[in-house]
């Protein structure tokens, strides 16, 4: 009984002096792309475009964070966007690291002067959706235990 009680002290202590962000859970209306984020640090919501595809939100420290949809109306593959974004690699854009699965990909790399992040499921229902996260390099270790437990939420009907 002692340990027990010893195990929770120590519980509630690190679960007082640790900040845990908050998760958001944001739907898109129009595709049904899903994915949950710590609204503590992406804060300010940006207006939703016109066509009701996604949504971004911005952090106060340069980081920002999309989730959207796009109809796949050229029938891309996983293998194949990577490919595409492969070979339009240019100043200012370099990837750095990419996966693919049969119905996912995985991108990571430099875009202008930011660290990027982004992960695409390609939906049995025509829709492509994609979490987009992106922060300057200085803040790595803040964003990058993160970035896997964003784009792992990421998901559709």
């Amino acid at each position: 009984m002692r340990r027990v009680q010893s195990i929770l002290v120590l519980f509630v202590t690190i679960a007082a002096t640790t900040s845990v962000a908050a998760p958001f859970t944001y739907t898109n209306a129009r595709f049904g792309t899903v994915c949950t984020f710590p609204d503590e640090i992406f804060t300010d919501r940006q207006p939703e475009p016109d066509n009701g595809d996604g949504q971004q939100w911005l952090s106060t420290d340069g980081a920002s964070l999309t989730c959207s949809g796009i109809l796949n109306i050229d029938e891309d593959t996983p293998k194949g966007f990577v490919a595409a974004e492969k070979a339009r690699e240019g100043p200012g854009y370099e990837i750095t690291y990419s996966k693919t699965g049969k119905d996912w990909a995985v991108l990571s790399g430099l875009k202008g002067n930011n660290i990027f992040y982004e992960r695409r499921l390609f939906g049995k229902d025509g829709v492509i959706r994609t979490v987009w996260i992106d922060y300057p390099p200085a803040l790595k270790s803040k964003y990058d235990p993160l970035v896997g437990q964003i784009a792992s939420s990421l998901k559709g009907p």
